[in-house]
């Protein structure tokens, strides 16, 4: 029972031993498949989401410079200004904001002028309220980068986000466009406003997954796509990757930033997290301006690895509950037909301790299986019936042997009766020799010594004694020798 237990222990774990061998195998190939999977569609993704920004970064480029050269045309014309910007904030819903403006003292009876159109509350939306305006926050707009650094080098592009005191409570990304009058000198900048928030709407409606998102990243590491709203605002990357996060987020940050393309894993909230990202690089179109100041941007696509793996893993532990289920089953299925198929064995192993105690009477049932067991169980009838046969011939010749025992025994002992008797009758007649022997050596011996002084009495009386004692001598002679021919023959007829 013991060693049956250790059979079915043994079978089981080698059972499992191969099954976690083929499930190790099939987990890391399926998680490589998995991981090659993912990075292809977080670059479909992130692919995707440059070419989404892009659309609505060259709408609006497309749009202000519909505008832009009808500008510089009517450069001396305050109120055009007023309604260049309103047509382009009505007709393009991307764009939350317009401002023109115009060097200190362009005008000759205005010291600043900027004509600024602005939706109401800053919303994406085409029925809103426009609301004109000449200022824009609390600050001087020459004060401010959207305006400075058009004016000061010529620079074309989109600023990085605008928060704080550049904007009014809104995070915005500027086009900017510097204007130049005939001669070739600049007199003003034309920013269109874009706002980061709507520009986070549209850009994560498309998630990547449950609990992923898009993110981009400008170049001083403040977000212009996140989905919180209220990291769009004096929030850089830096500040979130050390908000209770691993170091892995920092290098993660670092790398976006270096305008490296890539993947890190780090963790964030007791998470794992896995970021794809590439640098932001626009299309080259005919007639775009792409020059220094419209890169440095960088996208990245964040995945929760449960996202990616999660399902995956739910099936390693689900195949792995079913592993140890089915070798449970396997186990009692092993154990049931073990014991059925070793069945036979232990009615053999049973016959045969019965046989080595010599009880031979119960016969071994014929099977007509005809498998090794079934020929074993036919063999042992056949070995068993011989074995009988055979110890029945040996305890007929014990007996036999016995019989004959006994009467060599009965024999021995009547010769060992007879060989006393004769030894008595032959000790006895010895002894009734030596009389009469002893009687004629005496008289042989006075005849021989007295011969000559004996007188023929003596003589004759010597000589008679003699003769007398030799009858006696040879009648005791004679009944020794019939003796010995009685036992002689008695012997050979026990024979």
């Amino acid at each position: 029972m013991r060693r049956r237990f250790r059979l079915n222990v043994q079978l089981a774990v080698e059972t499992l031993v191969l099954l976690l061998l083929t499930l190790g195998v099939l987990t890391y190939y399926s998680h490589k498949v998995l991981s090659e999977e993912a990075h292809r569609d977080a670059n479909l993704m992130l692919d995707a989401t440059v070419q989404g920004i892009d659309n609505i970064l060259l709408s609006v480029e497309q749009a202000t410079g519909n505008v832009y050269y009808d500008v510089l045309e009517h450069l001396d014309d305050k109120q055009r200004m007023f309604t260049y910007s309103r047509a382009l904030v009505e007709n393009n819903p991307n764009i939350i904001g317009c401002a023109i403006a115009f060097k200190p003292g362009y005008f000759p009876d205005t010291d600043l002028f900027m004509a600024y159109v602005h939706r109401r509350a800053f919303q994406n939306d085409l029925t809103t309220d426009l609301v004109t305006s000449e200022t824009f926050t609390k600050r001087p707009y020459t004060e401010q980068r959207w305006y400075t650094e058009p004016m000061e080098n010529g620079w074309i592009g989109w600023t990085d986000p605008l928060t704080g005191d550049d904007t009014e409570n809104e995070p915005l990304v500027d086009f900017c466009l510097p204007l130049t009058d005939k001669n070739g000198e600049r007199v003003g900048v034309m920013a269109v406003d874009v706002s980061v928030s709507q520009l986070s709407k549209i850009i994560l409606a498309a998630k990547p997954s449950e609990n992923g998102y898009t993110v981009l990243i400008a170049r001083n590491g403040q977000y212009i796509v996140h989905p919180d709203i209220a990291k769009l605002e004096n929030y850089t990357v830096y500040s979130h990757a050390e908000e209770g996060n691993d170091y892995g987020a920092v290098e993660a940050a670092e790398a976006m930033l270096a305008g490296k393309v890539g993947e890190k894993e780090f963790k964030m909230y007791g998470k794992e997290w896995t970021v794809f990202f590439k640098p932001f690089v626009r299309s080259e179109l005919k007639g775009r301006y792409n020059g220094e100041g419209t890169l440095g941007w960088c996208v990245g696509v964040v995945y929760r690895n449960d996202d990616i793996f999660g399902m995956h893993n739910i099936l390693v532990y689900f195949v792995i509950g079913i592993i140890i289920i089915s070798l449970g089953v396997f186990f009692l299925l092993c154990t049931w037909i073990m014991r059925s198929k070793l069945k036979p064995l232990r009615m053999l192993n049973e016959m045969a301790q019965s046989v080595a105690a010599g009880n031979l009477d119960q016969p071994v049932a014929v099977t007509s299986r005809d498998d090794e067991i079934g020929q074993l169980q036919n063999r042992f009838g056949k070995m068993q019936q011989s074995l009988k046969k055979q110890i029945d011939a040996i305890e007929r010749e014990t007996d036999l042997l016995s019989q004959r025992s006994e009467l060599l025994k009965t024999t021995y002992s009547k010769t060992e009766e007879a060989d006393r008797i004769q030894s008595s009758f032959l000790r006895y007649m010895i002894k009734q020799l030596e009389v009469p022997t002893m009687s004629i050596d005496s008289s042989v011996t006075t005849l021989c010594n007295n011969y000559s002084k004996s007188t023929k009495e003596e003589v004759e009386k010597q000589v008679n004694n003699i003769h007398i004692k030799n009858e006696v001598v040879i009648d005791l002679l004679d009944n020794i020798t019939h003796f010995s021919e009685t036992n002689d023959r008695k012997e050979a007829a026990n024979d």
